[in-house]
């Protein structure tokens, strides 16, 4: 099996790629892969899936992607995905993944060429190219375990491709090295090592003028915009194109320029980096603060590190502020100036501390070779770096003071800016600078400078009012100043005009993000009126995102158009892209639609267009909602033909995984439903998603989405959508272990049911009650209702395919096994008769547990082998924790211990991940019983043991009891005593159930019980 992760991720056996599910799937992958052998931790994979807000159901989703990823492992016999205390491994041979090899080869191509070997490294770097097909995971959102090695992947490739120059010069092929680095330096114009090679090449092949052009280029570039002084290889090449001594430099005397002398000489032995971003020509004011802090700085001595933390609001000018007080630090600490932007406030996840080391070590020059991949022993190697320097650092956009302390430099001479929106604590440092807003007059100048100063000069008192507008907030005033340079026709007082019909806007916030909101207005009002409209309506969709379709619905527009229109909105940075086709509104900006609505739209519109939204989506979900019981989903939902039939594509109903994609945007739409009084759209929308919920373990959501719409159908008075919900409701209640919520929900619908003589329902939710009848303890009364309805069956009142398979585990709980066998067969050979593929995978299933009981252990595995290839292929997952369980059991009594205890591993991680309490208790039970058999006494006990909590906590009886019974038999070879007691209680248990176990726990009890040995 191939893993392939550069580029978009790929995972091949033999010639047929895999299925890899959803794009937070793929990350989970990657992330497994790039750790193979070694444990990664839930963690680590929330913070990379959710690196902004992971959401309550992080750790249940991240157990259901792993799940998937390693039920697809098993089947196609790919490697060893196994569950550790706190997490995952993956067992995977670095031969077989792309990133591996290609690091392999770049890594043995770089040594073999310092040792002369070109065919080997000409061999070496043509294996790795042939592997590069685009960045690491590319097309995923990543957190910043991805981020990090996605760039130190780009930068082997970088560096592989200059190796590639140097061998094609080496050997001759000149013209191949000049192609090649010609669209290198201009796709990566910084990269000086780019920039002497394509020198070199162009002096190798007799082009002395082209090499002297690129050498001026990059000296432009390195000087002018980056401030950073050419180093010694592109020093040497210009000597020797211009016949000059290492005297002439033609930077020794550059007017403004640091005096050199021996600088180039030194630099070889030590770096001097620049890595400042370039210090801003219209830095404005602040003059007292910047003055306060350099004198603060220069009297604060050199027995420690220098570190000042500069803290603010947003927009409030910090990143400009620090940047422009290193910048005249810079002489007093000539050693280095570093830079990072720890991305604690922007979008994405902030950044770890130990990629930060490693981008600062780069920044020092240190090879990334010899980076350590421990996080202790590289922030060892940084203390080592910074000691005997004197460097200026700026951590920029710091998200809390844990992400600070450890790059802070440990020895003294160094001095450190930190910029945070928030007010972190960091020890060992004095007060944070909060950094205030501009003055009315500082604010007119950075206008002026912006805008033209001879515009502001000639409206001083718009000026004056555009900047009270914009709050004397750095970045709303640079904001307004941008806008009017865009549009010379405008005055100063026209925009004045226009930021203050705006300040209303987003009024409820504090004054300051009142302005940002008339920046925006800005940029809104530049729209066409139907772009507008568009703008003010997508503001409504509550999720996290949404498509072309959706915001044609809303706006009831063609789609051709409502795209056109969404262009226009990314282009003015109203809307953002997320992803191919899909967008999303920033929270403030979201605030600032909403605003517009409100003000602009008659509530009766704004009302219409919810619907709208509502009806596509409703009529999207039920287009994927294929399910066993699809006529009777439509006979609930009784749809009328959708508002917008152009917008619902025959292609979506094979697409069930969009509706993974949009889980998190459906069940907001359907509180948003709720809450706006959309009542059937409510309910609707929640029965629709069910079967996807309970297929997938979604159980929360269950309850989430359907008590929301439970209200909303008491709300409206609809009685028949009130039993729907009350039944579904309870489904999510069964397979959770909250029985008694379960059985109040049932009863509720029943009486609904019966109060309106509606027959036929009444007799489906009564046979949910034979479920839940049974597994809250008692299984003679399922059993009597099963029967009953069976014979009502004949009458037509109730399809026998849903009440036969809940008789049958009844009978089961009460030993009465060949019935059961009896009403499995009944209920295969109904699901054969009707097709559905889904029946007959629970009815296999079945029958393996009653085969499993009768002894008949072989043709229970085959049975159950064929149940879950049959769900895996249907994509319905629901029942297969207790598939694999029962597999288990088969496989301990043919004393296949060690498969079996794979089996009920399994069935338990599938029972977390489904939030299954019942099924966890029986796998635990079952996997005692394994290890009991496989002579594992110790941890049979500690099985047991949480198999008797769980079940207790659920008040799961049977399960209790087995726990029990098990527990006493180990406590027999210690404590006969405790051991009776234990039987006793599993006795009672039994007794009360009607169990089959209490035959074996009367006769035990019975028997004369002798002294431990």
């Amino acid at each position: 099996m191939d893993i392939r992760l550069l580029g978009v991720p790929e995972v091949w056996r033999g010639a047929a790629p895999l299925p890899l599910g959803t794009p937070k799937q793929q990350t989970a992958l990657a992330v497994l892969v790039l750790h193979g052998g070694q444990l990664v931790t839930v963690d680590t994979l929330v913070d990379e899936l959710w690196p902004d807000d992971p959401p309550r159901s992080a750790l249940a989703n991240v157990r259901t992607y792993v799940g998937n990823l390693r039920r697809t492992f098993d089947r196609h016999h790919g490697p060893n995905l196994v569950r550790l205390s706190g997490g995952y491994r993956l067992d995977v041979d670095d031969e077989r993944v792309d990133v591996r090899r290609f690091e392999y080869l770049t890594g043995e191509a770089a040594s073999a060429w310092s040792d002369g070997q070109h065919e080997r490294v000409d061999e070496l770097l043509g294996q790795g190219e042939r592997l590069w097909r685009g960045p690491l995971v590319a097309g995923l959102r990543v957190g910043p375990v991805l981020t990090a090695r996605r760039a130190a992947l780009e930068e082997q490739r970088l560096a592989a491709i200059e190796l590639r120059a140097r061998l094609d010069v080496a050997l001759g092929r000149t013209r191949a090295a000049i192609a090649l680095l010609t669209d290198h330096v201009n796709s990566h114009p910084y990269r000086e090592q780019a920039h002497a090679l394509l020198a070199s090449a162009l002096k190798a092949d007799g082009d002395a003028g082209g090499a002297l052009a690129v050498i001026q280029r990059a000296e432009s570039i390195l000087i002018r915009q980056l401030g950073v002084e050419p180093g010694t290889e592109l020093l040497s090449l210009r000597r020797s194109l211009l016949g000059r001594t290492a005297g002439h430099s033609p930077f020794a005397a550059r007017k403004g320029g640091p005096e050199r002398g021996g600088a180039v000489t030194s630099s070889a032995r030590r770096v001097h980096p620049r890595h400042l971003p370039r210090n801003t020509a219209d830095f404005i004011g602040r003059r007292e603060l910047v003055e306060r802090m350099l004198a603060e700085i220069g009297s604060s001595g050199d027995e420690a590190p220098t570190v000042r933390v500069i803290d603010g609001m947003a927009g409030s000018g910090k990143t400009l502020f620090a940047l422009h007080l290193a910048h005249l630090l810079s002489d007093r600490y000539p050693d280095g100036q570093l830079f990072i932007d720890l991305r604690g406030h922007t979008e994405g996840a902030p950044v770890e501390p130990g990629d930060a080391l490693t981008v600062l070590l780069r920044q020092l020059e240190v090879p990334a070779g010899r980076i350590p991949g421990d996080h202790k022993e590289r922030a060892e190697l940084w203390q080592r770096e910074l000691q005997g320097r004197r460097v200026v650092l700026v951590l920029d956009n710091a998200v809390d003071g844990q992400q600070v302390r450890p790059i802070l430099p440990a020895g003294p001479g160094s001095v450190v800016l930190v910029t945070s929106r928030r007010r972190l604590s960091v020890s060992d440092v004095g007060p944070a600078v909060s950094l205030p807003v501009m003055t009315s007059d500082e604010a007119i100048e950075l206008l002026a400078r912006t805008a033209g100063t001879e515009r502001i000069s000639k409206e001083p008192a718009a000026a004056t009012e555009v900047a009270r507008r914009c709050g004397h907030l750095p970045l709303a005033v640079r904001l307004a100043g941008g806008w009017l340079a865009h549009r010379p026709a405008w005055r100063v007082s026209d925009l004045a005009r226009r930021l203050e019909t705006g300040g209303s806007v987003l009024r409820q916030l504090a004054v300051e993000q009142q302005t940002v909101g008339g920046a925006f207005s800005a940029s809104y009002e530049h729209l066409a009126e139907p772009a507008r409209w568009l703008f003010r309506l997508v503001g409504l969709h509550p999720g996290d995102s949404f498509d072309a379709r959706m915001a044609a619905a809303l706006a009831d527009l063609p789609l051709d158009r409502a795209e056109r229109m969404l262009d226009d909105l990314l282009d003015q940075h109203l809307i953002e892209e997320v992803g191919p086709g899909r967008y999303r509104m920033h929270d403030l900006m979201r605030q600032y639609s909403a605003e517009l609505l409100r003000e602009s739209v008659d509530p009766a519109r704004r009302r219409e267009a919810g619907a709208r939204l509502l009806d596509h989506a409703l009529h999207r979900v039920a287009v994927r909602a294929t399910s066993p019981d699809q006529q009777v989903l439509k006979a609930h939902l009784r749809l009328a033909a959708p508002h917008r039939i152009d917008l619902i594509d025959d292609a979506d109903r094979s697409d069930i995984e969009w509706l993974e994609q949009e889980r998190s945007s459906l069940i907001a739409l359907i509180r948003f439903a709720q809450q706006e009084e959309h009542f059937t759209y409510a309910w609707r929308l929640a029965r629709a998603m069910w079967r996807f919920f309970y297929m997938r373990g979604y159980f929360t959501d269950i309850v989430t989405t359907h008590l929301a719409g439970l209200t909303a159908a008491e709300r409206s008075g609809d009685r028949v959508a009130q039993a729907l919900m009350h039944n579904y409701l309870a489904s999510a209640y069964t397979r959770t272990g909250s029985y008694l919520d379960s059985l109040r929900h049932l009863e509720m619908a029943v009486s609904i049911s019966r109060d309106m003589g509606d027959r036929r329902n009444e007799q489906r939710y009564r046979a949910n009650l034979v479920v839940v009848y049974w597994l809250s303890g008692s299984p003679e009364r399922s059993v009597r209702l099963g029967r009953q309805l069976l014979r009502e069956d004949s009458r037509g009142a109730v399809d026998s395919i849903l009440s036969l398979p809940n008789l049958g585990y009844a009978l089961i709980a009460t030993g009465r096994y060949l019935d059961a066998l009896q009403a499995h067969r009944q209920h295969l050979f109904l699901a054969r008769c009707q097709g559905s593929w889904y029946h007959i995978a629970n009815a296999l299933g079945h029958l393996a547990t009653v085969e499993n009981l009768l002894g008949n252990h072989r043709k229970a595995i085959r049975l159950l082998l064929a149940s879950i290839r049959l769900r895996g292929r249907t994509g319905h997952r629901f029942g297969e924790a207790e598939a694999r369980n029962d597999l288990g059991i088969a496989y301990r009594h043919l004393r296949r211990y060690d498969e079996a205890r794979v089996q009920h591993e399994l069935a338990l991680d599938l029972a977390r991940d489904s939030s299954e309490r019942h099924v966890q208790a029986a796998a635990l039970n079952d996997l005692g019983l394994t290890l009991t058999a496989a002579g594992d006494a110790e941890s049979a006990v500690s099985a047991h043991r949480e198999a008797l909590a769980r079940a207790s906590r659920i008040a799961h009886p049977y399960e209790q009891g087995r726990a029990l019974a098990a527990l006493a038999d180990h406590l027999a070879t210690t404590s006969t005593a405790e051991a009776g007691r234990y039987r006793q209680r599993a006795l009672a248990i039994f007794e009360r159930m009607g169990a089959p176990e209490r035959h074996d726990l009367r006769r035990q009890l019975a028997e004369p019980s002798s002294p431990p040995t």
